[in-house]
Order: C-alpha cells, then sequence, then structure tokens
C-alpha cells in the first residue's frame, strides 16, 4: 500500500511549511502540536523525508509501536521504519531477552551509530531517512554505553586484510554464537577459510571467503536453501546483542539462577539481566540520537502516565527480588527514571503530539486543517450513499479497507466500476474516488487552503474499528535443506525397509580394500549388525510407533520383517479401499447444489476484520466449490490452534442459509457452543440470520421453543453440543453440518454422522494435527483441506516446564496486568480449585479473580465466563474446560498447574488458548516441587517445550501419535500395524495402495506433492573401489554429514545430483575427491534404475552389472569387446585408473536406451 500522493497534501500546509523552518534555522520549537491520532504517522514522516533527520516517535505501550509499524510504511514504502522493542522480563526479572528484541534492539543502535564507526563508505545502508519507533518501557530499558557499542564494531571489505582467527575470536566476544549452520542472526560458521555469520542488522547471512587473512569475497546467502544469492563489497559487523559476553564478571556468578550449569565462562542466555552492571552510566537508546534528531512524543502525558506506572511497579519487583535474594540491595537500577528521560527530553529537539493541553497556546496550528472522519458503524448502504454525496460535491475521496476489493464491487452496481489498487496514483483529482487495499488505523478530512477537501476513509469509519490488526515484519526462523532429515540421531530407533526394526548406532568408518568410507550402523536383535552405505540412506528412517513403548528389535536371517510389512500391506489396502469406496460412493449420489456467491456473501465477506491467510482463502474456495457440487460435501478442514477454521465454517453456514436451508454446527463442549454462539451472532448480526444454541445452558420451556422453531424452519443456524444428535431434534430442511472435533463424540455419535455424511454436505474441522506424510499418502482418497499459515501478526508462544514456583506465577500475572492483559490459571481438580483462587489471591492481591468449572452452575459457569470475555476479571482459575476453541484474544498468560497429568494433546490445546494476536503470549507449565513425574510425563513435558514455535502441532505430532490425529482419520484399529512397521514405512505402504487403487477405481483427483520420506525407494545395490564418503575435515560436524548422506540418498535426478554438487561447493568450499566419488555414485544409481541393473559390484577386478534373467538379452555383447556375459550379469573389464567409471556410464546408458 503507497499513499505517498496524500503526503503532498500535507507538506503542502503552510504550518507545516513553518514547522520546517524553524527545525531548519534551529529556532524555538513548540513543545506542542496538537493533533488527531491519525495525523501523527504522515506527519513523522514528512519530517523525517524534508528534513533527512532521524524521528524517533516515543509511544506509551508496544501495541501503539506495533499498529504504527503498519501505517508508516504506507506513507512512505522507501523510508527506513525500525523499532526499538522493550524486553519482555520486567525489570530485575532473571530471564532471557527474547532473540527477537535483541535483533531489532541492537539494528537501532547501529542504525544511529554506523556514520562514526571507521571505515565505511559514505553511502551505505544507513544513511538515509530514518524513523525509529519506541514505547515507554523500551526508552526506560538501560542498555550498552555509545562508545563501547562504537569500540566494538567494524566494517569488512572486500580485499581487506584481517587476521581470520582474531576475527573469530571478535565474533565470541561480542556476542555472536558458534553453530555448525547459520539460520538466524547473531550467528557463525566456520569451514576451512570459509566464515558464514549473520549480523543482527541485515536481511540475510553472509558468506566471507578468506585466502589466508585476506578477505577474498563477500557474498549474501539464502539461510533456507544455505545458496548464495548476491555479492557484497562491504558489511558492517556489529555486538550481536548489548549484553557483551567479553564484560561479564566471574563475581556475578552469585547473580545466576541455583543449579544452572555454565557451560563456558558467561551465562550467555542472561547477559541482558547483567547490563546494569556492565555499564555504570545509566544510558538508553536517546542517548545514540544525533544532536539534530527530532522527538515526536505520540502523547506526552499518556507516555509519563507509562514511566510512571513502571516505575511503581519496579519499585515492588526490586523488593520482591531482594526478599527472595536474587538481587542485592546495591544492585543498580536497569533502567532509567522519568526524571531522567525527562533531562533529556529537555536537552532536545522535543515535541509533543497528544491531544492533552499541556503547554499553554501553540505557536504551530497544524490541527486546524484536520477533522475526524463520519461513522458508518458497518451500514454500507449509508456508506455508498455518502461517496455519492462527496463525489457530487467535487471532493477527493480515498477508502483505505482490508476489505477493499468486496467495497470496490458493492460500488460497481452503484457507478461506474473503480478496482481496488494498492499504490494511490500520483496525481488526485477533485472528484476522485480511490480503493486502496490496505489498513489504517483512523482516517481524516483535510481542508486544503484553496478549498479543495481530501476524505481519508479507513475500516474505523466504514465498520468501527478502532485500529487495524497490527502486521509486524516478522522474519520465520530459516530450516536448511537438511533440516528434514535432522529427526535422526545416535540410539534412536530406526526401520530399514529391507530388514526391519533396529537401534541406529551412528556413523562408522569402515576400511576395505584399501579404501575408506563411512556406513550408518543398525545394530538387530540377538547382536546382528548392519553395515548400510551412505547412499542408501534413504532406506532407513526414523521409527515412529503409535504409542511412547519401545519397539521389538527385528532378527536377521528370519521372515518375521516380511511378514510384518506383508500383513500392513494388506490392512493398508484395506483401509485405502475402504476409503476409496465411500469417496466413490459419494460420486455417484445426487445432492443439493447451491447456488453462487450472493451480493450479501460479498458484504459478509467484507466485514471480516482481519486479512485472510492464502491457506483460508484455498479452503474456502474448495468448501464453496464442493457446495455448488451437486455430490454431498464431505470435506475435512485440519488447521492448528487459532488458524482461523472457524471463519471458514462461518463463510459456509451463511453461504446454506442464503439458499433457505439449515445449519448444525456440532461442538464437543457447552463452554465453546457459547464462544461460537456469540462469534456467529456478532458476525452476522447485520444480517436477517436466526442464530440459536442449544446445550445445557439452555433448560425447559427455552429449550422446547428452540426444538420447535427449528422444526418450523425458523431458525437458522443452530449451534449446539450432542444435545443436537437426540431424536426430539427435527430440522425443516437441513443442509449444512459442521462438526468440530468429531474424535471426541462418542461411537453412536459418530455413526449417526455417518449416516448423516450421505443426506447433507458436511464440513469436519480438527485442530487435531495430521503429519504431512499422511496427508500426502491420503491426497485423492480423502477431501481435505490443510491451513498452515499462522495469521500474520502471530508471534510463537514463549514455554516455561519447570517446578511449581510462586514467585514465578506473581512475576507471569504481573507481566500480564502490566499490559493490560489477562490470565488462565488451569487447576484440574474442582475439589480443591477454590483452594487454588484463595491461594492465589494473597500471592497476587493486585488481580481480580474468578473461578470457572463444569460442575458448577450453568447459570453461574455462564456469568463467569462472559465476565472473563467482556475483560471484567483479570485471572480466571478454571478447569480443561478452556481446552476446546476458546478464542479471548486479551488473554495472553497461561499457566498450568500440575502439567505433568495432562496429556500432550491436552498441553498443546491449553497453549492454543493465548497467542492468538499480535502480542507476544506466555505459556507456564508447572510440574509438583517435590513429587517426581513419570518418565512419560517429563517426556511429555519436554516435547511441549521444545516445540513451542507456530504450526508446531506438526513437529509434536511426529513426538507422540497421542495427538498426530492417524487414529482419528485411519481408525484405532490401524494403530497396531503403525507399531508393526513404524509410521514412515506405514505411509509409504498406504500412499502406493492408495495410488494403485485410485487407478483401478479411475477417480479423477490430484497428485499428491512429493515429500521427504514419500519418494519412491531405488532397489540398488553399488560397491565400486572408490573412496567416496564427506571428509570430516571437509564437514567436521558429525550430525550434520549424516542429514546431507540422507537428503543425497533421496535425489532423483541428474540435475538435482549437478544442483547439490554446486551448493556443496558455494556452502563448504572445492569439492573433495571423497565427495566427487559419492556424487558419481549417486549418478550411476539413476541410470543403473534406468537401465534394469539390480546391483554394480567389483569382482577380481572386473565389475559386475547384476541383471535380472528376462531382461538379459544378447544384444548386450554388442556393447564392446570389454562385455561379456554370465549367468550372474553382465561382465565389464576394468581398464586405467579411472578410465572405467566413464565406460561404466557409457554402458548404463547403452543398456537403458536398449529397453533391456
Amino acid at each position: 500500500m503507497n499513499l505517498s500522493p496524500l503526503l503532498t497534501y500535507i507538506r503542502e500546509l503552510p504550518e507545516y511549511k513553518r514547522l520546517c523552518q524553524l527545525l531548519i534555522k534551529n529556532e524555538t520549537i513548540p513543545h506542542q502540536i496538537r493533533l488527531l491520532r491519525s495525523v501523527r504517522p504522515p506527519l513523522a514522516v514528512a519530517l523525517a523525508r524534508d528534513l533527512r533527520r532521524p524521528v524517533v516517535l516515543l509511544v506509551p505501550r508496544a501495541d501503539r509501536m506495533i499498529a504504527l509499524t503498519e501505517e508508516i510504511p504506507a506513507w512512505d514504502p522507501e523510508l527506513s521504519l525500525l523499532t526499538f522493542p522493550d524486553p519482555n522480563p520486567l525489570f530485575y526479572e532473571r530471564a532471557v531477552w527474547s532473540h527477537s528484541t535483541i535483533r531489532r534492539r541492537v539494528t537501532c543502535l547501529a542504525s544511529l551509530t554506523a556514520d562514526r564507526i571507521p571505515g565505511g563508505s559514505s553511502s551505505n545502508s544507513f544513511d538515509q531517512p530514518k524513523i525509529i519507533l519506541a514505547p515507554a518501557k523500551a526508552i526506560m530499558t538501560r542498555t550498552i554505553l555509545p562508545r563501547t557499542f562504537i569500540s566494538q564494531s567494524r566494517w569488512l571489505k572486500v580485499g581487506g586484510l584481517i587476521r581470520f582467527d582474531r576475527l573469530v575470536t571478535m565474533l565470541v566476544d561480542i556476542g555472536y554464537t558458534h553453530t555448525s549452520l547459520v539460520t538466524e542472526p547473531g550467528q557463525f560458521s566456520r569451514r576451512g577459510g570459509i566464515l558464514d555469520l549473520w549480523p543482527p542488522t541485515e536481511g540475510k547471512p553472509a558468506r566471507l571467503e578468506f585466502f589466508g587473512d585476506d578477505l577474498d569475497s563477500m557474498r549474501l546467502f539464502n539461510p533456507n536453501s544455505q545458496r548464495s544469492i548476491d555479492t557484497l563489497e562491504e558489511i558492517l559487523l556489529t555486538p550481536a546483542r548489548e549484553g557483551l559476553p567479553h564484560l561479564y564478571r566471574e563475581e556475578w556468578d552469585d547473580l545466576l539462577p541455583p543449579g544452572d550449569p555454565i557451560t563456558s565462562p558467561v551465562p550467555d542466555p542472561l547477559l541482558e539481566f547483567f547490563l546494569p552492571l556492565m555499564n555504570g552510566v545509566p544510558t538508553g537508546l536517546l542517548d545514540y540520537l544525533p544532536p539534530d534528531s527530532i522527538i515526536l512524543l505520540d502523547d506526552r502525558t499518556v507516555f509519563e502516565d507509562a514511566v510512571n506506572e513502571l516505575e511503581d511497579g519496579a519499585l515492588t519487583q526490586r523488593q520482591d527480588q531482594i526478599q527472595a535474594g536474587i538481587i542485592s540491595k546495591s544492585f543498580p537500577l536497569p533502567y532509567l527514571t522519568l526524571a531522567e528521560i525527562n533531562d533529556t527530553l529537555e536537552d532536545r529537539l522535543a515535541i509533543d503530539l497528544g491531544m492533552a493541553i499541556t503547554s499553554g497556546e501553540e505557536d504551530i496550528q497544524l490541527a486546524d486543517s484536520f477533522t475526524p472522519g463520519p461513522r458508518f458503524g458497518g451500514q454500507l448502504r449509508p456508506f455508498m450513499d455518502h461517496l455519492v454525496e462527496r463525489i457530487l460535491q467535487h471532493e477527493t475521496i480515498v477508502v483505505v479497507s482490508r476489505q477493499a476489493p468486496r467495497l470496490s464491487e458493492l460500488w460497481s452496481e452503484t457507478d461506474k466500476p473503480r478496482p481496488a489498487i494498492e499504490i494511490l496514483p500520483s496525481s488526485l483529482v477533485p472528484g476522485d474516488l480511490h480503493f486502496i487495499h490496505g489498513a489504517l488505523s483512523e482516517g481524516w478530512l483535510l481542508d486544503v487552503p484553496d478549498g479543495e477537501r481530501i476524505h481519508l476513509l479507513t475500516d474505523a469509519e466504514i465498520f468501527g474499528w478502532v485500529r487495524p490488526r497490527p502486521r509486524p515484519r516478522r522474519r520465520r526462523i530459516a530450516e536448511a535443506p537438511e533440516s528434514a532429515y535432522a529427526d535422526l540421531e545416535t540410539g534412536d530407533w530406526v526401520v530399514h525397509v529391507d530388514y526391519g526394526i533396529g537401534h541406529f548406532a551412528g556413523l562408522v568408518e569402515r576400511t576395505l580394500e584399501g579404501l575408506k568410507r563411512e556406513y550408518l550402523l543398525i545394530e538387530f536383535g540377538g547382536g546382528d549388525q548392519l553395515y548400510v552405505p551412505i547412499h542408501q540412506a534413504d532406506r532407513i528412517t526414523r521409527y515412529v510407533g503409535a504409542d511412547g513403548s519401545d519397539p521389538t528389535p527385528s532378527r536377521l536371517g528370519t521372515q518375521e520383517w516380511e511378514r510384518a510389512k506383508l500383513a500392513t500391506g494388506k490392512a493398508v489396502e484395506e483401509i485405502a479401499r475402504e476409503l476409496l469406496d465411500l469417496y466413490a460412493r459419494r460420486q455417484t449420489i445426487q445432492g443439493y447444489a447451491f447456488s453462487g456467491d450472493t451480493p450479501w456473501q460479498g458484504e459478509l465477506e467484507a466485514s471480516f476484520p482481519y486479512e485472510e491467510t492464502d491457506d483460508q482463502l484455498i479452503a474456502l474456495d474448495e468448501v464453496k466449490r464442493d457446495m455448488e457440487h451437486s455430490r454431498p460435501m464431505d470435506r475435512l478442514i485440519c488447521g492448528d490452534v487459532g488458524y482461523g477454521k472457524t471463519e471458514v465454517a462461518l463463510r459456509a453456514a451463511f453461504k446454506s442459509v442464503m439458499d433457505g436451508k439449515q445449519v448444525v454446527m456440532l461442538v464437543p463442549t457447552t463452554v465453546l457452543a457459547q464462544q461460537h454462539f456469540n462469534t456467529f451472532r456478532q458476525r452476522l448480526a447485520a444480517f436477517p440470520v436466526e442464530v440459536e444454541m442449544l446445550s445445557r445452558f439452555r433448560k425447559g420451556r427455552e429449550a422446547t421453543q428452540i426444538l420447535q422453531r427449528l422444526t418450523k424452519g425458523e431458525i437458522d443456524i443452530v449451534i449446539g453440543t450432542h444435545r443436537l444428535l437426540q431424536s426430539d431434534v427435527q430440522f425443516k430442511d437441513l443442509g449444512l453440518l459442521i462438526i468440530d472435533e468429531e474424535q471426541r463424540f462418542g461411537v453412536t455419535h459418530k455413526e449417526y454422522l455417518k449416516q448423516l455424511r450421505t443426506e447433507v454436505d458436511v464440513i469436519t474441522l480438527t485442530a487435531t494435527p495430521i503429519p504431512r506424510t499422511l496427508f500426502m499418502a491420503l491426497a485423492g482418497a480423502r477431501d481435505i483441506s490443510t491451513i498452515n499459515t499462522p495469521p500474520e501478526s502471530r508471534l510463537p508462544v514463549l514455554t516455561h516446564v519447570g517446578a511449581y514456583d510462586p514467585r514465578m506465577i506473581r512475576q507471569a500475572v504481573l507481566r500480564e496486568l502490566d499490559r493490560g492483559g489477562q490470565i488462565y490459571f488451569v487447576h484440574n481438580r474442582v475439589q480443591t480449585i477454590e483452594t487454588i483462587k484463595t491461594r492465589l489471591s494473597r500471592l497476587v492481591p493486585e488481580a481480580l479473580i474468578i473461578v470457572a468449572h463444569g460442575q458448577m452452575p450453568e447459570k453461574e459457569l455462564s456469568v463467569a465466563m462472559e465476565r472473563f470475555a467482556n475483560g471484567e476479571i483479570d485471572v480466571l482459575v478454571c478447569t480443561s474446560i478452556i481446552e476446546s476453541g476458546l478464542d479471548i484474544p486479551n488473554a495472553n498468560t497461561l499457566i498450568v498447574d500440575r502439567a505433568d497429568r495432562f496429556g500432550l494433546a491436552q498441553l498443546y490445546q491449553l497453549r492454543g488458548r493465548v497467542g492468538r494476536g499480535a502480542t507476544q503470549a506466555y505459556a507456564y507449565f508447572f510440574r509438583h516441587p517435590r513429587y517426581r513425574a513419570t518418565e512419560e510425563a517429563l517426556y511429555r513435558l519436554e516435547t511441549i517445550a521444545e516445540h513451542s514455535q507456530l504450526g508446531a502441532g506438526y513437529a509434536i505430532a511426529m513426538r507422540d501419535l497421542e495427538i498426530r490425529g492417524a487414529g482419528d482419520i485411519l481408525g484405532t484399529r490401524q494403530h497396531g500395524h503403525i507399531s508393526a512397521v513404524g509410521f514412515h514405512l506405514y505411509t509409504r505402504l498406504l500412499a502406493r495402495a492408495v495410488r494403485r487403487l485410485k487407478d483401478a477405481y479411475k477417480l479423477d483427483s490430484p497428485e499428491p506433492p512429493s515429500f521427504p520420506h514419500l519418494v519412491e525407494l531405488l532397489p540398488v545395490m553399488i560397491e565400486l573401489p572408490l573412496p567416496s564418503a564427506i571428509p570430516s575435515d571437509y564437514i567436521p560436524e558429525r550430525e550434520l554429514r549424516l542429514q546431507l548422506y540422507r537428503r543425497m540418498a533421496e535425489v532423483r535426478s541428474l540435475e538435482g545430483i549437478g544442483s547439490l554438487a554446486e551448493e556443496l561447493k558455494d556452502r563448504f568450499g572445492p569439492l573433495p575427491i571423497e565427495v566427487e566419488n559419492l556424487l558419481y555414485q549417486l549418478r550411476i544409481r539413476l541410470y543403473a534404475v534406468a537401465a534394469g541393473v539390480e546391483s554394480i559390484s567389483m569382482e577380481n577386478g572386473q565389475l559386475l552389472l547384476h541383471l535380472p534373467r528376462e531382461k538379459v538379452d544378447l544384444n548386450v555383447l554388442n556393447l564392446g569387446e570389454d562385455i561379456r556375459l554370465s549367468k550372474r550379469g553382465l561382465w565389464l573389464a576394468r581398464s586405467g585408473d579411472q578410465e572405467w567409471t566413464s565406460r561404466l556410464v557409457e554402458v548404463l546408458i547403452s543398456l537403458a536406451s536398449s529397453g533391456n
């Protein structure tokens, strides 16, 4: 979105020009310019552009900063916009700063000091107009001294001379972490003369290639592919963090948590906690600003209130920490006080833009030009009439909305079409109307001196949304190409497709006939061992069973593994046939074909207050296409918690109602029924749609009336629990059934639902993650839509696992209250829940607390949930009734008591209750402090802690089948077969069965894309007299070599092998002869498959190519005089040291082309 042409009107205002002149001449400037909130972002942009000075915009809280990150780029997409976020921990809290926070703060400090670091070019990426956004807490938080930051930074240039070892030492000193692969900012990796590093100021990591101590070349590389993408001439190397390792002192060890192992001289994760001790002079962001910087306060009164509130909380926190023995009474303040901040502002160019009158009469009267726009409250017809009136008055209108395409469609019914656009035309004509696809918090009406009027209307004026859903520029964590193969470690149970289940004993080197090679060693039952050649690494996968128990190892030389594969093959064929039978039968049934979308459908979808993800839109298109087909729909929609499945279901329900058909939505709990009921009522309020709920919250006469109205067709959509499946529930004309979490209904209910599937359209929603391999295997046998993309602005939930700690609980609650949020406290025993509430009230008397559990009277429970949802209550002490689907965006801290008693599925679903907006969420899973949890419970807690990234359900699914969804999709009877051969081989066999049977049924359905562990295996054994491996001096990390071996083994094309060779050269340097030989063997394997050769080996100085007897043809003797034929196959005479390698390729190509 680009609104920069509107900025021209602001820059031409006489009062704006006068302000610029005062700032340029450094004359007395006003301390306050009272402006509408919506005018402050374009003013900041205009000043940064016209004066080419750093502009710092101070805001009270982080949510305002995040909202402005969406708005400011709209006014100048080329402007450098930086954010200086506040750290997550409370002041004095001994906790880790997030990587994202550290990276963004360091980038701001670098941008303000780059021109003071010697060696940089006159025009570098930091030398451009910039705006820095900073909330109150970030301004208060102490940081490193500017002179220290500058002295620890340096420019690196191609052709420069620098001691390689000294550079590596410097990286460690300034906070960089050594890793095998660089995938995140603040990391570096060394391989021979190649140094990969990722300064936090750069969008991509850099690869530095040295010749001795000469910096020979630099290039940026993609952290996902690890391939170089662009060359560099210079790069700024800054500290990776504010807490520098070399400033840490051993005498501070007493301040570390007890029992924390220190594996290095410094406690890396907690370095920022020691910033007040590292730097004796209180220093903040404002101390980094050049003298001519312009400081704008979004609202000084509110900003100072925020600082005062944070100071008050810090004083309480300080006393708590001193009493707990965590800090001493002499521990310095970790923040700047309001008095210190105000002293700094007095010496700077600081202007308050708030509406409160704080400095008497204003000298600059900018505010007189702007007035708020009219409000329409979602009433689109009056809105369209208003547009017509303004155009008739020759006034210019710019409509900025996330729903611009739909508003444009509605306008085309009134006047000539005005398509939605992303960029506003450079010149605007009076009477113009433009629909811009984007988001602003609010609009305004601008009166230009020449009499022209400019209307800027946004979703706030049209629909009543106060501000846009913020969309911070989030960097996803990069994953190297071999990350898909990182699931295998020494000691794991593995499955070899030909020999069965065993223990992976690691990579081993063996010398055969004087040649060193690396093998994967597997130990089977009875002490049997198997050395697997590295080119056959694709035949090994990590074993994943249907429960957490260890499998029985296979014994070599027996038929037990073949019998297990045969039994599983029959079972998967049965399940595939059952699914395809149902699929084929539905194709022959004549159902109801819904009409296309109505104009009201467009209006409903235009009123959605968020930006749909691509996956949501794809799922919706698939649902609509199914509904408009005469075949009954039976679609499964899978998506992680909070990814927007309900919105897809709501739009489908509305489409059904538009055709006069009734809709049933089945949910597993009364609490979830209440929430969906509220959501549907709110979203459909502008339309004549009757929505009702039937659950235990509805009693007696009220329930009877609902049943009667359903029968008469007076209710369009009914939402409820299994009560809706009872025999007294009758519909006039049911068209759509929506089932939320079907696996939580009983067997009887499921049978009834199975019958309904042949009568009406059915959508099933599930947050149970299905492994991608299973999804690919089922493609074409089940209609499945997956929503894998998290909503924009979603952040991973920071997860803590540990023993019950009252002090940490108090800090967690106070942190959430400090930012105006709410807390779930889960205690799953009704008998003691009131005791827990009392204990929590004593621990955090500042909080308003209420209890909710399933055994409460219906009215009392309903009122409790409603009060919490409305924000009247701070802490909800509850049982696991909140587990499914509850969506309260303001609740962003979850505390679970006795988490060791919950299953992994429950823990995952509970964590999904928080982090559903743009706010950083926290989840605390506590176990009993004295009683030791079981190994299984500790494993579950470890799993939930390790997988906190967005979309982690799939990663967790592969760690524990409890939430994997295999039982939900395939039925529990398949668990035994999954355990017998492992999940990966099971899905491979299933994919093969579905493919074969689909051809037999002649079903027209899309082919699944390729996916690791589902590629077809190449059954060719190759043993050539060549040293082939990845030498440890080329890639020292054993884990990385293993991952690369597995990745290599799954390459299925000559182009892929060539690309892999180029990638290895780029990432690790010139290829050693052993790697060249390994790639050669991979090519030979592909040629051998094409030629029908089963194995190639060297015997008595000759190469033996084993061919099946039916493929042996006397014509092969025509391939040359060095070929002879025997019962065992084809013999190729070996000639010269390496000549035979090219001759072998010629023979295989000839065999393939001759049809053998």
